[in-house]
């Protein structure tokens, strides 16, 4: 299942304010690596989100230029 980067910052989101509520030690620390967790998710998110958006301009660009040979032959 593919998740977004909205999802995931959600959860960062999600995980920051139970760490701001907790007034045990260990439940801030176990919320604070959740939120390191989520973040982490969500960087690799955008980052897979943005190469895909770069190789689709870049296969289009291919198959437009691919076109125009084909016109011209």
């Amino acid at each position: 299942m593919s998740q977004t980067y909205e999802f995931y910052a959600e959860r960062v989101r999600e995980a920051t304010a139970a760490a701001d509520a907790a007034t045990l030690d260990n439940v801030r620390d176990r919320a604070l690596r959740s939120a390191a967790t989520w973040s982490t998710l969500a960087d690799q998110a955008r980052a897979v989100t943005e190469q895909r958006v770069k190789t689709e301009r870049e296969k289009a660009a291919l198959r437009a230029e691919e076109a125009r040979l084909a016109a011209e032959a």
